[in-house]
């Protein structure tokens, strides 16, 4: 049963892939990893050539930005107007980034920053639809990242595991690929309990699973834990859409994914057409 689950895989034409902040940067520095970002395009572009829709979905941008212009004075980085302003900063020099090493592919990148709003409000949502569909006409690549610039707790998605999940929706993706740094689902957090057993197919998402999820915790860069993994594949499957975690350590799992390859943890599409994506959106964080 699960090399059909795989071999399917093959057949996918709109792909989301997202990126966390702990995969794009050295541990011992903080700096971008420039290996792993030329990689991470390289797939992209390969996925493009074979006439596939990508989207990627970047974390990173505060980092970048504090790396940047660090501060001179204790105590101020947890404010908000202080994140912000690193996400200004740090979202220009990672598109920049991006863009140079996508032109050596000759392959154009386009940049989308969303928040809540762009899902709940009826017109942006429409409005962000099209501009995503017109991207895939021109065959273009859109980055998209939280807009870490304006957003507030009311109006933030929060975690990039998420939004990618939400944007899969939003334009009907076929695929999300969650690239972190474990190898996949498991009964509990592998690097903590020894025990833990390792899930190579979810046929289902319980509530026993999301449970699980809970007790997990993000890495130092980023924002998201399993728990936000698995709230990514609810919304995936409950909008019809497989979804993958695999761990970021090898970028080239990308190509192996959709060649069938039985890497990282699959998350079965259960489509239920009683699931509201704006609405559940806007009852994110209680709102």
């Amino acid at each position: 049963m699960m090399p059909d689950f795989r071999d399917k895989m093959k057949d996918k034409k709109r792909i989301v892939i997202k990126i966390g902040s702990s995969s794009l940067h050295h541990a011992e520095t903080g700096d971008l990893d420039y290996t792993k970002l030329d990689v991470l395009v390289r797939e992209l572009c390969d996925l493009r050539n074979r006439g596939k829709d990508v989207v990627l979905v970047t974390s990173g941008a505060i980092a970048v930005g504090k790396k940047a212009v660090p501060l001179h004075y204790e105590g101020e980085d947890s404010h908000i107007a202080v994140k912000q302003a690193y996400a200004a900063v740090g979202q220009a020099r990672l598109m920049m980034t991006y863009q140079k090493i996508f032109a050596e592919y000759n392959q154009v990148a386009a940049q989308i920053l969303m928040t809540k709003n762009t899902i709940v409000d009826d017109l942006n949502r429409f409005n962000a639809q099209n501009t995503f569909a017109e991207l895939f006409k021109l065959g273009v690549i859109p980055i998209v990242n939280e807009n870490d610039t304006v957003a507030t707790y009311e109006i933030e998605i929060g975690d990039n595991d998420t939004l990618s999940a939400i944007v899969a929706s939003l334009i009907k993706a076929d695929l999300l690929i969650l690239l972190s740094d474990i190898d996949g689902f498991y009964t509990d957090d592998p690097r903590k309990n020894p025990d833990a057993k390792y899930i190579e197919v979810v046929e289902e998402l319980t509530e026993e699973m999301m449970e699980m999820g809970k007790a997990s915790t993000g890495s130092d860069a980023g924002t998201g834990g399993m728990n936000t993994k698995l709230q990514a594949a609810k919304i995936a499957n409950s909008t019809g859409i497989d979804m993958v975690i695999a761990n970021s350590k090898d970028i080239k799992v990308i190509h192996r994914i959709l060649n069938g390859k039985n890497i990282g943890t699959l998350f079965k599409a259960n489509l239920d057409e009683r699931f509201d994506l704006p609405l559940f959106v806007q009852q994110m964080h209680g709102q």
